[in-house]
């Protein structure tokens, strides 16, 4: 009997004690987080989104799967409008709450960047698409020289992915480099002497002369890659990064000589000696030689397409856009000044291309050797200054490239960040350049190739290289102030010169003026190759289809200095490496032409010597 009531008793305390436990479980309340988005002006990037979390069992993790915004906050700021942010919620038992944010767009600029957002991303995920990382060849995460894993403020590791793209500009570099005998170094000399004038002639058929073209085609590769884009490599792979963009730089000299061979070759010259070349005509015209004749005009309308893209964003609306935001930094009171910035600044550029390719390349002639004088004898100065310790810089740099204990994610990781800053600064198998080279007079289309090598050399080898060296010598890249891009290049020359600031001012300017004239010209020939003939037809002249062009382009410069468009901008960038897709695997199919072209050349040379 004694049994059965302690039985009885201990059926009913337990029915007591997890009776209560289920009424506090049941009524506990479920992990519930709400948001709030406030829209701080019509501007992009200000856009403010709050969370309020309840239930659960605190204390509570949040996860933004925005970098910028720091883990566990609940408070995000400087949002893109028309993007979607994602926010992970997790309590102290587990529980996870998923959200997806949708940021409404409300002024013109947030409308257009809001559809440009999902083109982009899907964009970034074609072009930027990293083979060897998804086959799990390399471990993409970046370290910091004690081999700790480096984080985004929002708690996710920093990567330095392969992007396919400019993996497809790297393995072009070295097949040409080996097609053409390493041409990039035999021929070095050769193409000192063309841009001296020795081998000119008066009587060739074209429009500039070799120096021109060079000069031209520099003023649209030469510019804030030299300046930020070796900041940024620096900052992620330390100085090793910059013997891996001198190797891609050399490299890259290869794939000039063949594009801009090519470009001279295929060029057309009209009656009135005006001439018009570049990747459209010898994508078109030379696989139609190899009886490719649909795939010739589809590349070449893809890239003529990407390459008026291309030269309204990246070559117009990101420069005049840098250019307004440097000035700004010195100049605060002009901040709302962007539009009159862009007008005043669209003048001065239309005075130039109004003129054409003679235009351009009288004023880049003048100001492309002044810009680069100014910032590499300012380079030159802090090197010489520091002379003593070049010994322990060039160790530094070696022994970053191949010692994975000194790097921030191995050799690897360092070599990929050499060679996509590199790819991103000289545009080395790009195409752009060939446009330029193709108006050079000459009627032995490899000398441009010769003379079109050297850029490489000039953009990264030298300009790059004494940036590196700046960085690494003022000690700027271990700066505990985070700076990245133009601060840090600003920071590195101003612990030097304080004035200096103003200086690279004065430059970036300069750079982004002339990139913009070589790009405006860029862009005019591939609007004519594709819509030229078109508008000729209704209006009875050529011309016009010009002024069609240049309107739209001086149109777009106010655009980029008013507005901060930053997925129109990003998109515009990927289509000028995206020209290279269509450009490199015509230049695969008619290299071998080239290459007999080269060796005839040579002989010729050896044999006008031996006279």
């Amino acid at each position: 009997m004694k049994h059965y009531l302690l039985i009885l008793l201990f059926t009913a305390f337990s029915g007591l004690l997890f009776g209560q436990s289920g009424d506090s479980i049941t009524t506990k309340k479920p992990l519930k987080v709400e948001y709030n988005i406030i829209n701080l002006s019509e501007d992009l990037n200000d856009t403010k989104v709050s969370i309020d979390i309840t239930g659960g069992e605190p204390p509570y993790e949040t996860e933004w799967s925005l970098q910028h915004i720091h883990k566990n906050s609940l408070t995000g700021k400087y949002i893109t409008e028309g993007e979607d942010v994602q926010i992970k919620v997790t309590d102290s038992s587990g529980a996870i709450s998923v959200i997806d944010i949708p940021i409404p767009t409300h002024s013109l600029p947030e409308i257009i960047n809001g559809y440009f957002v999902p083109v982009v991303d899907v964009f970034s995920k074609i072009i930027f698409w990293d083979p060897f990382a998804s086959l799990g060849i390399y471990d993409p995460i970046l370290r910091d020289k004690d081999g700790n894993i480096m984080y985004h403020p929002n708690g996710k590791p920093v990567k330095e992915q392969i992007p396919i793209i400019v993996l497809w500009l790297v393995i072009g570099a070295i097949i040409f480099t080996v097609k053409m005998r390493f041409i990039n170094f035999r021929g070095f000399k050769h193409a000192i002497d063309l841009v001296r004038g020795k081998y000119d002639n008066k009587e060739d058929k074209g429009e500039v002369n070799h120096f021109q073209a060079l000069t031209t085609a520099l003023s649209g590769t030469v510019g804030l890659g030299n300046i930020a884009g070796v900041a940024v490599a620096i900052t992620l792979g330390g100085p090793g990064a910059t013997f891996w963009m001198i190797v891609a730089g050399l490299l890259g000299m290869s794939s000039k000589f063949v594009e801009c061979s090519l470009g001279v070759k295929y060029r057309k010259i009209n009656a009135d000696n005006r001439v018009s070349g570049g990747p459209m005509y010898y994508l078109r015209d030379g696989l139609k030689k190899k009886n490719l004749k649909w795939l010739g005009k589809l590349l070449a309308a893809l890239f003529a397409l990407l390459a008026i893209g291309g030269s309204l964003g990246g070559g117009n609306m990101f420069q005049a856009n840098q250019a307004f935001s440097q000035l700004v930094v010195i100049m605060p009171g002009l901040s709302n000044m962007g539009p009159y910035f862009g007008a005043v600044l669209a003048l001065l550029v239309g005075l130039v291309i109004i003129g054409g390719i003679k235009g351009i390349a009288k004023f880049t002639s003048r100001v492309v050797p002044f810009m680069a004088i100014l910032y590499v004898v300012s380079a030159l100065i802090i090197i010489f200054i520091n002379i003593t310790d070049i010994g322990e810089a060039i160790k530094l740099i070696v022994k970053g490239a191949f010692y994975p204990g000194a790097l921030k994610g191995g050799v690897i990781g360092v070599l990929i960040i050499g060679f996509q800053r590199s790819a991103f600064s000289n545009e080395a198998g790009v195409g752009s350049a060939a446009i330029a080279h193709s108006a050079v007079k000459t009627d032995k289309p490899v000398t441009e190739g010769f003379v079109s090598l050297l850029e490489p050399f000039i953009d990264t080898v030298l300009i790059c290289t004494m940036t590196a060296l700046v960085i690494i010598f003022t000690g700027a890249y271990t700066n505990p102030l985070n700076l990245e891009g133009t601060e840090l290049t600003s920071e590195a020359f101003g612990t030097v010169f304080s004035w200096y600031p103003y200086v690279l001012v004065i430059t970036i300017l300069l750079f982004a003026f002339s990139t913009m004239v070589s790009w405006s010209y860029y862009g005019l020939k591939a609007f004519d190759f594709l819509f030229g003939d078109i508008i000729k037809r209704l209006t009875g002249s050529r011309k016009i289809s010009d002024n069609i062009y240049r309107i739209i382009f001086l149109f777009f410069i106010v655009v980029g200095s008013s507005s901060e468009l930053g997925s129109v901008l990003d998109f515009s960038d990927m289509m000028i490496l995206c020209m290279s897709f269509p450009n490199i695997l015509g230049m695969f199919i008619l290299a071998p032409e080239i290459k007999r072209d080269l060796t005839a050349y040579w002989k010729s040379i050896k044999t006008s010597q031996t006279k």
